[in-house]
C-alpha cells in the first residue's frame, strides 16, 4: 500500500488492504455463539424472582402465581413474608429457629404461644403465623415449639420490602416497639426492645434510603428539562472549545508555560525574603540535623536553612524548565501545530463527535447482556429437599420430593422422617458447572467490551487517517470518511480487533481473580501471601495500562496500513520509541489542554447550574423549580457535563494520536521528492522547513 510515485488520484495507503487475523475472527464468532447458547440455557433454567420476591424456608415464593403459596398462607395481593425467625436468618429475632413463613399480614400485637394456647380466640389469631403443617391436633405447647410449627412469640411489625420488621419507634428518646419497652421471649424471660435494634438497623437504613430516593425522584420530575438544557450547554461549550483550539492552542500552551515560570520565580523571591528576614533572629541558625524530627512542622519555618533549601530546590526546577524550553522549543511547536491540525480534521469529520454515542450504545448492550445472564445463572439453582429425622434412618440426608414423599417407602421405614427444604442447588451437570459458566460470562463481557472500544478507536483512526493521507485536503477525502472507516474495520480487521481485545481481556480477568483472592485473604495471617498478592496486583495493573497504550497505537497502524495486529503493534511501538521525546512532549501538552478544557466546561456549567437552581439569578428567579435538594440537579449537570466533555475530548485525543503517528510515518517514508511527497499540512512543512519539490502544496 506504500505509494512509489505521486498521483493526484491516490487516496493514501489506508485503502490497499486484505483480511487480517482470520483465526481470531473465527474464534470470536465461535465464542459469541457459545455466549448466546449460555445465555439461552441460563434464561431457560434461571428465575430472577428469587432475587426480587421473598420466599419461605422451603424456597416457595410468597403470593406469586404458580406457587403453593399463591392462595394459601399468602394471598396474591399480600405476599408478605411472615415472621422471620432466627437472628442469623433474618434481622428481627423472634425465636431460635431460622424458619420463615408466608403470611397475609404482619403481626400487630405482642403474644407468646404459651399465653395464646389457653385462649381460643388468641390461638386462632396465632395460627396465621404458624406453618401450613400446623393442625392443632392436640399437641402440647412444648411439642409444637419443638417441632417448630409455630413461633415462640409475636412482635408488632410493619411491612417493608415485602418483609415484616419490628415496629420500632422512639418516644422522648426511649426506644419502643408497640408502645412497650420490654417483651416476653416466649421462654419466660423479659427482654429489652433495644435487642431488636441491631437486627432492624439495616431495615431502617433501607426505609430512609427509600424516602430519600422518593424526594430525589420528585426533584428530577420538576427539573429534568433544565438538566437537559444544562447538558446541551455543556455540549455546545465542548464543541466551541475544540474549534477554538485551532486558534488558541498555541496561546494557551505558552501562557501556561510563562505562568509556571513566573510562579516559580515568585517562589524563589519569597524564599529569599524569608531567608533574609530571619537573619540575626535567635535560633534561626540552628541546622536541620541538629533540630531533628519535629511533629509540629511549623518549627521548621523559623529556620534559615529551611528557606535556603526551598530556594535551591525552586532554582533547580526553574533552571530545568528553562533548559527544557530551550532544547524542546521546536518539539513544543510541533505539538501545538498537530493539535491545531487535529482541530481542522475534526471540523472536516464532524460526524466523529457523535460516534461515541454508538460505542456507548454497544457497551450498554454488552453490560445488559452480561448482567441479565449473570442474574439468570445465579438463580438457576433449584430447591433441594432432603430427608430429616430424629431417629436412625437409612434415608437420612437423601434428596426427596415433597409431592410424593408421603406415599414413598421412606415414611413406612422411618415414620418420623420429614421431607424439608434444604437449600438452593442442583446435582445435574449444568448445576455442577455453574461457576464455570459464570466465569465464561465475565470473560466474554471483558472481551466484547474491549472489542467494542477497539472498534470505536480503529474507526475514528481510519477517518482521521483519511484526512491526513489526502494530498489535497479535504478534496481527496472520501465522501463519508467515518462510515468508510467503520466498514473497513468490520470487513477486514475484525480478527485483529478480536486479537487485541482478547489479550486485554485475559489480563483484566486475571486482575479480577487477584482481587477476589485478595478479598478472601484479608482475614489470613500469612503476610508473605499478602505481599506476593500485592506485587502481582501491581504488576498486572501496570501490564494492563501498557497493553491499552499498545493496543491504541496498534489500532491506528491497522487503520493506516491494514496490517495484522502483531505487525501493527510492533511497528507502532518502535516508531514511538524512535520519537520518544516527541511522544512525551505531545502527551503532556494535550493532557494539559484537555484538563484545562474539562475544568473550564465542567466548572462554568456547574457554577451556572448552582446559581440557577439556588435561585440566585434574578432574571430567572421565578423560573427555577422548587426542590427538596438543590444539589441533585447540580450534581447531575456536573457529572453529565464531565461525561460529555470527556466524550468530545476522547474523539479529539484519538485524532491527535492518529495524526501524530501519521506525521511520524510521513517523515520516515517520504522525503518531499516527486516520487515521495509529504502529506503533512503546509503549516507543518513550514515549521519543519520541508517542501514538496515539483508538486503543488495542499
Amino acid at each position: 500500500g506504500t505509494p512509489q510515485k505521486y498521483d493526484p488520484t491516490f487516496k493514501g495507503p489506508i485503502y490497499d488492504r486484505g483480511c487480517t487475523d482470520i483465526i481470531c475472527c473465527v474464534l470470536l464468532v465461535v465464542a459469541i455463539v457459545g455466549y448466546v447458547v449460555v445465555g439461552v440455557v441460563a434464561w431457560t433454567h434461571g428465575d430472577p424472582r428469587k432475587v426480587i420476591h421473598p420466599t419461605d424456608s422451603r424456597g416457595q415464593f410468597c403470593g406469586q402465581q404458580g406457587t403453593p403459596n399463591e392462595y394459601g398462607p399468602a394471598p396474591p395481593d399480600r405476599g408478605v413474608p411472615g415472621i422471620p425467625r432466627g437472628i442469623r436468618a433474618c434481622s428481627p429475632p423472634v425465636s431460635p429457629s431460622p424458619t420463615q413463613i408466608c403470611v397475609s399480614k404482619c403481626p400487630d400485637r405482642y403474644m407468646t404461644y404459651l399465653t395464646a394456647y389457653g385462649n381460643a380466640a388468641s390461638l386462632e389469631y396465632y395460627r396465621n403465623f404458624c406453618t401450613p403443617e400446623f393442625k392443632d391436633s392436640g399437641k402440647g405447647p412444648i411439642e409444637v415449639l419443638k417441632d417448630k410449627e409455630c413461633p415462640a412469640m409475636l412482635i408488632p411489625s410493619t411491612p417493608l420490602a415485602r418483609r415484616c420488621f419490628p415496629a420500632i419507634q422512639a418516644k422522648n428518646g426511649v426506644i419502643m416497639v408497640g408502645n412497650q419497652t420490654t417483651y416476653d421471649d416466649g421462654q419466660g424471660h423479659r427482654r429489652n426492645v433495644t435487642e431488636l435494634l441491631e437486627g432492624a438497623k439495616k431495615a431502617n437504613v433501607v426505609l430512609e434510603a427509600r424516602q430519600l430516593a422518593m424526594k430525589i425522584f420528585e426533584d428530577y420530575t420538576v427539573s429534568w428539562y433544565w438538566i437537559i438544557i444544562g447538558l446541551v450547554i455543556a455540549m455546545v461549550a465542548s464543541l466551541i472549545f475544540i474549534v477554538l483550539l485551532r486558534f488558541l492552542a498555541g496561546i494557551m500552551v505558552w501562557v501556561m508555560i510563562v505562568m509556571v515560570i513566573l510562579v516559580l520565580g515568585y517562589g524563589i523571591f519569597h524564599c529569599y525574603m524569608e531567608y533574609a528576614k530571619l537573619k540575626g533572629e535567635a535560633g534561626s541558625d540552628v541546622s536541620l540535623t541538629d533540630l531533628g524530627f519535629q511533629t509540629d512542622l511549623r518549627v521548621y519555618l523559623h529556620l534559615r536553612q529551611t528557606w535556603l533549601a526551598f530556594m535551591i530546590i525552586l532554582c533547580v526546577l526553574e533552571l530545568v524548565i528553562v533548559l527544557l524550553l530551550i532544547f524542546l522549543r521546536k518539539r513544543i511547536l510541533i505539538a501545538i501545530a498537530l493539535i491545531k491540525e487535529a482541530s481542522r480534521a475534526v471540523g472536516h469529520v464532524m460526524s466523529s463527535l457523535l460516534f461515541p454515542l454508538c460505542t456507548f450504545f454497544l457497551l450498554c448492550l454488552c453490560i445488559a447482556y452480561w448482567a441479565s445472564t449473570a442474574v439468570f445463572l445465579s438463580t438457576s439453582n433449584e430447591a433441594v429437599y432432603k430427608v430429616f429425622n430424629e431417629s436412625a434412618c437409612p434415608f437420612s440426608g437423601q434428596t426427596c420430593r415433597p409431592e410424593t414423599f408421603n406415599t414413598s417407602n421412606v415414611t413406612k421405614l422411618c415414620p418420623d422422617a420429614q421431607c424439608l427444604f434444604a437449600f438452593y442447588g442442583g446435582e445435574t451437570a449444568y448445576h455442577k458447572y455453574l461457576i464455570v459458566l459464570q466465569f465464561f460470562n465475565v470473560f466474554m463481557f471483558f472481551w466484547l467490551a474491549n472489542f467494542v472500544i477497539a472498534l470505536g478507536q480503529v474507526t475514528l483512526a481510519g477517518a482521521f487517517a483519511s484526512y491526513y493521507w489526502a494530498f489535497k485536503k479535504p478534496d481527496d477525502m472520501p465522501a463519508f470518511p467515518l462510515f468508510s472507516a467503520f466498514g473497513r474495520a468490520l470487513r477486514y480487521h475484525t480478527g485483529s480487533l478480536a486479537f487485541g481485545s482478547l489479550v486485554l481481556a485475559i489480563v483484566q480477568v486475571i486482575r479480577v481473580i487477584l482481587e477476589y483472592l485478595d478479598h478472601r485473604l484479608k482475614a489470613a495471617e500469612n503476610k508473605f501471601a499478602k505481599f506476593l498478592l500485592s506485587c502481582l496486583k501491581c504488576c498486572f495493573w501496570c501490564l494492563e495500562k501498557f497493553i491499552k497504550f499498545l493496543n491504541r497505537n496498534a489500532y491506528i497502524m491497522i487503520a493506516i496500513y491494514g496490517t495484522n495486529f502483531c505487525t501493527s503493534a510492533r511497528n507502532a511501538f518502535f516508531l514511538l520509541m524512535r520519537n520518544i521525546i516527541r511522544v512525551a512532549v505531545l502527551d503532556k501538552v494535550t493532557d494539559f489542554l484537555f484538563f484545562l478544557g474539562k475544568l473550564l466546561i465542567v466548572g462554568s456549567v456547574g457554577i451556572l447550574a448552582f446559581f440557577f437552581f439556588t435561585q440566585r439569578i434574578k432574571l430567572v428567579q421565578d423560573t427555577a423549580p422548587s426542590l427538596n435538594y438543590y444539589w441533585v440537579p447540580i450534581l447531575t449537570v456536573i457529572v453529565g457535563s464531565y461525561l460529555i466533555a470527556h466524550g468530545f475530548f476522547s474523539v479529539y485525543g484519538m485524532c491527535v494520536d492518529t495524526l501524530f503517528l501519521c506525521f511520524l510515518e510521513d517523515l520516515e517514508r517520504n522525503d518531499g521528492s516527486a516520487e515521495k511527497p509529504y502529506f503533512m499540512s503546509q503549516d507543518l512543512r513550514k515549521l519543519l522547513k520541508k517542501t514538496n519539490k515539483g508538486q503543488p502544496d495542499a
